[in-house]
């Protein structure tokens, strides 16, 4: 078990000392594990000297936006709902490897004149410690604009951040993990807001019919849905088949597909020339 210095509540103090440090604060709030254990800490430490602040843009999900509104409203942290127009950018709409620092670049820009217009001190986001081993350009970004990083400055992982987030008794320490819906689009494919809306309203339908873990990769023609192993029993048999056909082809998809390697994050990354992943590593 971790004692000392590396335990998790050792981490959890450097945390709040963290915050502390940083002053009045501005955090990057998406709903998800990470963004909202730091808001509520966030919250914990500094009162009304914080605010969280999420952008409402054709990338999120109505579900994850109504939900992430919810948890604050439950907790009473100070939300405030920003609109932001990375869809606008040619260079995000493009989609090519680059597609999430253009995204973080407009969110930041945004997020800054808030900063300055309220009299912030920084403005924060919930980058952790595991983070930085994978293929994020989004931190670029977050680097560019000095944006803070109390959880990775704490050391703390994924799972360390879902273990406090469970002893503090929030329901999201264990949401499944999810990124943007442009994420679901392949590299080089145009996003458009007729290519979310048809990875929204599939994965909507995903968990309507009661998946927990899952993904719709849009591959122009062809859907590719991703779903975790454990939950396989269901998704691999003749009647979940045409359910999914039916569902996906009234999307306008000509062909649905089920990987058969399940659910994982970031697998579109793969499709990435292995330069261009060392270059942003």
């Amino acid at each position: 078990m971790p004692s000392g210095e590396n335990s998790t509540a050792a981490k959890q103090s450097r945390l709040s000392a963290n915050l502390r440090e940083l002053g009045r604060m501005l955090v990057a709030y998406s709903g998800g594990v990470d963004s909202a254990y730091l808001a509520w800490a966030a919250y914990r430490v500094l009162g009304d000297n914080m605010l969280a602040v999420i952008a409402d843009s054709p990338s999120l999900p109505r579900t994850h936006l109504v939900d992430a509104i919810a948890f604050a409203t439950e907790q009473k942290i100070p939300l405030e709902v920003i609109s932001t127009s990375e869809l606008e950018s040619p260079e995000y709409a493009r989609n090519d490897g680059q597609r999430c620092f253009y995204c973080k670049d407009e969110l930041f820009t945004v997020m800054e004149k808030l900063r300055a217009a309220r009299g912030f001190d920084t403005i924060a986001y919930g980058v952790n410690l595991e983070d930085q081993s994978d293929f994020r350009p989004g931190q670029e970004a977050a680097r560019q604009h000095h944006v803070a990083a109390p959880l990775l400055l704490a050391e703390l992982t994924k799972q360390e951040i879902r273990e406090l987030a469970r002893q503090a008794g929030l329901r999201i320490w264990d949401k499944p993990a999810s990124a943007c819906l442009s994420s679901r689009i392949e590299y080089g494919r145009p996003v458009t807001r007729e290519a979310l809306d048809a990875v929204e309203r599939g994965e909507d339908a995903l968990r309507a019919l009661g998946f927990r873990q899952f993904r719709v990769r849009h591959h122009g023609e062809m859907v590719r849905i991703e779903i975790a192993r454990e939950e396989f029993d269901r998704a691999l048999n003749p009647a979940m088949a045409a359910e999914f056909t039916a569902i996906f082809k009234a999307l306008g998809f000509r062909f649905v597909t089920l990987d058969l390697e399940g659910f994982r994050s970031g697998s579109m990354n793969s499709l990435l020339p292995a330069e261009q992943l060392r270059r942003s590593g």
